[in-house]
């Protein structure tokens, strides 16, 4: 069986991230590791669930720059996060100053919304419905 174990976003600024993901979206640190200058193998998890990581890689590769902005332009996310109350963690966020691309928006089996993580990202969070 194969199991999704670690994925990544890109991010601008990694200790700008880690606060982000951490203080305002309440992951949890799975790895910090130097690597060499200021770069770090940075790893962030739900918590009580071990079996996940993001990893928040610095976005130095030529590649990052052109790939993220047409995302953003286009408006895709360049992750999808699962919630149990969209609604409801869409109003948590905005309390803490967090920007929206989409507010919460039906969808017939799900609901989501699109916030921006300060770090370049466009991320969407997801309630399934049923």
């Amino acid at each position: 069986m194969i199991r999704i174990h670690l994925t990544s976003v890109f991010v601008d600024d990694q200790t700008k991230a880690l606060d982000f993901y951490t203080r305002v979206l309440g992951f949890e640190v799975r790895a910090d590791v130097p690597l060499g200058g200021e770069d770090r193998w940075l790893t962030v998890g739900a918590p009580g669930d071990d079996a996940v990581q993001l990893l928040l890689e610095p976005s130095g590769h030529r590649a990052v720059g052109p790939y993220r902005a047409a995302l953003r332009e286009d408006g895709i996310p360049a992750a999808q996060f699962a919630s149990d109350d969209v609604r409801a963690e869409h109003a948590r966020l905005v309390e803490l100053g967090v920007e929206f691309t989409m507010p919460p928006t039906d969808m017939g089996p799900v609901t989501v919304a699109v916030l921006d993580d300060t770090c370049g990202n466009l991320i969407q969070l997801a309630q399934m419905h049923g």
